[in-house]
């Protein structure tokens, strides 16, 4: 039997977090803490992985991770800029250095003309320093979007960490 392509880059996040020191925090509400669950799957996770918050609500992103209400009038939940303020949010709310922010429609219902199911906004954040963002729309059931979802999740933390030559510290 052959690891998952997600167990597999969950490991890679392990080892990189690891060796750059710091800790990393996960925002989430379309995956439902999946990104989470995942990383603490991992033996020794408690050495880089510090907290995972699963906002689903409007008001759990304003409370828990200090979202902008505006924000979420103006762009809605599923946008990239409540992904960045949800990986903001919760670097600022915590002891990490580096968060990583889901927000989507895994459907079947909650879908707009504009942002149809599978639309899945991401951000990635260092503390003092980038952040970046990409909206997506996945193929599949809700399932697949969230499976989709995490794994993006994952390469985008590699990319992040591997453009950051610095030691990741908090």
């Amino acid at each position: 039997m052959t690891e998952s392509t997600d167990s597999l880059l969950a490991q890679l996040v392990a080892r990189v977090m690891t060796l750059r020191g710091g800790m990393l925090v996960t925002a989430e509400s379309c995956s439902g803490g999946g990104l989470a669950f995942l990383l603490t799957s991992i033996p020794g996770s408690s050495a880089w992985f510090e907290r995972g918050f699963i906002t689903y609500s409007n008001e759990s992103k304003q409370e828990l991770l200090g979202v902008p209400a505006n924000l979420l009038f103006n762009y809605g939940a599923v946008s990239e800029q409540a992904a960045a303020a949800m990986a903001t949010g919760a670097i600022v709310n915590s002891h990490a250095a580096v968060s990583v922010a889901i927000t989507g429609i895994a459907g079947p219902d909650g879908a707009t003309q504009d942002k149809p199911v599978g639309t899945v906004c991401l951000a990635w954040s260092i503390r003092n320093g980038e952040t970046r963002t990409t909206r997506v729309v996945f193929d599949g059931d809700r399932q697949k979007i969230r499976e989709q979802a995490i794994l993006m999740a994952l390469q985008g933390l590699l990319d992040l960490l591997e453009s950051e030559k610095l030691k990741v510290e908090s």
